[in-house]
């Protein structure tokens, strides 16, 4: 074989090497977006080079909790805006978008996985991150929100290939099923006066709002109501601390999921139904390129004036 043949053996093997290399992951700028619902405008709040996720509003209304990279973070909001971590001790946690404070805001409650447990599991935790306690030990485990009497968390869990709703009592005790007929169920959260749960689910096909008793839907779910069944495919209802909104994040017709990130998601606002239930009228507030970590959890302000959420943007490769 000639020299040249050789080099060019070489650098056939160098661009097959080459070739070989997994392909460049997508990456992400966060904002922090803050939503006047008065003024109808929104205000980035702080933003980063940086996948971060679900906003929830401290009780105080001084700082947002946010996760990013595994960790939970203070975002205090005001104009010297920065990330401040949250020591959750020695466990090893690494939190996913799940998380948020009691009614009360002393306490934490978080989903995360650990060296014990690759799939996540509910966590509950002083305020300040503090004595972080075990309360499912069966996973994956996601929590999604507190009972206004602090009583309860609210989580949604895979058990036998299905994932469905549950609670477990904040002093510690067994898991409760609160839904069993459900395809996929997802994003519990309480109304404020505690008589329902919000969720999502695709039970009928698309993704819509439903509702049950705060104590569950019952036997086949009978006592589950649904609450939207327009085109677009609905997650995450979030109750205003007044009781008088529901904000919920929807993507596009046919959207099966909300893992990863796209373009053309939309935040819309409603009253929140009565005791009787009624269709409900929607309000587009926003439209943005969003997606999973976008608002996961509840992230109202405490006056229920504002609400925050993660805009995305892709950055150039």
């Amino acid at each position: 074989m000639s020299t040249f043949l050789r080099r060019a053996a070489g650098l056939t093997v160098v661009l097959c090497a080459a070739w070989a290399q997994p392909p460049q992951q997508q990456q992400y700028r966060s904002k922090i977006t803050i939503y006047d619902l008065a003024a109808h405008t929104s205000s980035t709040l702080y933003q980063a080079d940086q996948v971060i996720e679900a906003p929830n509003w401290s009780r105080d209304g001084k700082w947002l909790l946010v996760n990013t990279g595994g960790s939970l973070y203070r975002l205090p909001v005001s104009s010297e805006a920065k990330l401040d971590k949250i020591d959750l001790g020695p466990g090893g946690y690494r939190c996913n978008n799940d998380h948020d404070l009691s009614k009360d805001g002393t306490m934490l409650a978080f989903s995360a996985s650990n060296p014990n447990s690759r799939a996540s599991q509910v966590w509950l935790a002083n305020a300040d991150g503090t004595g972080a306690k075990l309360m499912t030990p069966a996973s994956p485990s996601y929590f999604h929100g507190w009972s206004p009497d602090g009583k309860f968390l609210a989580f949604v869990g895979q058990r036998n290939g299905k994932f469905e709703l549950f609670r477990v009592p904040a002093a510690g005790g067994d898991e409760e099923r609160l839904t069993s007929a459900g395809g996929y169920d997802d994003g519990p959260e309480y109304s404020p006066d505690g008589r329902w749960i919000y969720f999502n689910s695709n039970r009928n096909g698309g993704w819509d709002i439903w509702r049950m008793p705060a104590d569950g839907a019952g036997e086949k779910d009978a006592k589950a109501e649904r609450v939207t069944s327009d085109e677009w495919e609905d997650w995450f209802p979030h109750i205003s601390p007044d009781g008088k909104w529901m904000l919920v994040f929807s993507f596009p017709h046919g959207t099966e999921n909300h893992n990863g990130k796209m373009e053309g998601v939309i935040l819309r606002i409603a009253r929140l139904p009565g005791a009787r239930l009624a269709a409900p009228k929607f309000e587009t507030l926003a439209t943005f390129f969003g997606g999973q970590g976008t608002i996961n959890v509840n992230s109202w302000s405490p006056d229920s004036k504002k609400f925050a959420y993660v805009v995305y943007e892709p950055i150039a490769k």
